[in-house]
């Protein structure tokens, strides 16, 4: 794989990581561009112990644009997108419209004795996985997600380099039911400057675990599930992917590598090239429950940068919110409100569901 850095009009870093090392990116980003804006605020809520971020400049982002005007897409002679090259692999680079960035404005006063505000350092970057806007994830042939593996890899090494940053949380947003504002294939990174709430609650409960027994929360979970066997989805020597026993939402699936690891950079090159066939399978098998694309939300759990690495377990959470054919699950009351999920489906019959699909 050959990695290319080059600069966009504004500043902005992007990077290619091209599957041929003959590859030449010399193309210049012809635009005139604004700069990119100052990092946005950080709002602590001392109530829940929890970082808000307040981001208004993202209201102008670009949202759902007819094809032939896609930022994502390679640009043309007539037309000049985020990408330089008319044509490439993957392509990473920083989000014009971002809810962190290293580009620190004037640090405001807090609004109130209990609210400390400040800036939101960190990174926001996209991923793009194709030039081909009509492609899905799940159309890519293996090699081209261990391409994509391997810049994720690249990425969250490098990030996690950064002053302030804690955490680096890769993700997939797909369909507009999900809320997606850009159809072209693409997945986005954020670093954060604090360990999300999510995970301080997952290291919470491992680390309790681990007192009590001395062993890795996760790697014992996944033993479990793989010892039980109605809730597995599919499996091969590196992964398997699992239906959890008190799944949230209608359709949820984790992929978890065998040996536990923190990180994505921590894969070895067997566990990288077992993933992509591995993922994909599901995947169809997503779009074939109700023979239609499934919207859906690729998570992955990474380890913090600097604590409780050794509680972590490398894992992507693949869930929809899809639980019939023509209905969708809204979040209701005791879930929105409350954090209280109920489920429409049985994990067990999910699970039983997608080896059929």
């Amino acid at each position: 794989m050959r990695r290319t850095v080059t600069k966009l009009a504004d500043g902005r870093e992007l990077i290619y990581f091209d599957e041929r090392d003959d590859v030449v990116r010399d193309e210049p980003d012809r635009r005139e561009l604004p700069p990119p804006p100052p990092a946005s605020q950080l709002r602590y809520d001392p109530l829940l112990d929890e970082w808000v971020a307040v981001a208004v400049h993202r209201q102008a982002r670009t949202f759902l644009p007819p094809a032939d005007q896609c930022p994502l897409c390679p640009s043309r002679d007539d037309r000049r997108s985020e990408i330089p090259a008319s044509g490439y692999d993957v392509v990473v680079f920083e989000n014009r419209f971002p809810a962190l960035s290293q580009r620190i404005a004037d640090e405001p006063p807090g609004v109130t004795p209990f609210t400390e505000i400040r800036p939101g350092l960190g990174r926001c970057e996209v991923v793009c996985f194709t030039d081909d806007h009509h492609a899905a994830f799940v159309d890519l042939p293996p090699d081209r997600v261990r391409t994509v593996l391997d810049a994720l890899a690249d990425r969250t090494a490098a990030l996690a380099e950064l002053p302030g940053v804690e955490q680096v949380f890769c993700f997939e947003n797909r369909g507009v039911e999900i809320g997606v504002t850009l159809h072209h294939p693409h997945g986005q990174i954020y670093a954060f400057p604090f360990v999300t709430p999510r995970t301080r609650t997952m290291l919470a409960a491992a680390r309790r675990h681990a007192e009590r027994t001395g062993g890795n929360l996760y790697a014992d979970v996944l033993a479990a599930e793989r010892a039980a066997g109605d809730r597995v989805v599919a499996e091969n020597e590196h992964w398997t992917a699992y239906v959890p026993a008190a799944a949230r939402w209608p359709f949820e699936v984790h992929l978890a590598p065998h040996r536990p690891v923190p990180d994505i950079p921590a894969l070895t090159d067997a566990e990288r090239d077992a993933f992509g066939p591995l993922y994909l399978d599901v995947l169809r098998r997503f779009d074939g429950l109700f023979d239609m694309p499934m919207p859906y939300i690729a998570a992955w759990h990474q380890a913090p940068v600097r604590v409780d690495r050794e509680l972590a377990h490398l894992h992507l959470q693949l869930f929809s919110i899809r639980r019939a054919a023509d209905k969708l699950k809204y979040l209701a009351g005791t879930e929105s409100g409350m954090g209280v999920f109920i489920s429409d489906v049985a994990p067990e019959r999910a699970a039983q569901l997608l080896r059929e699909a």
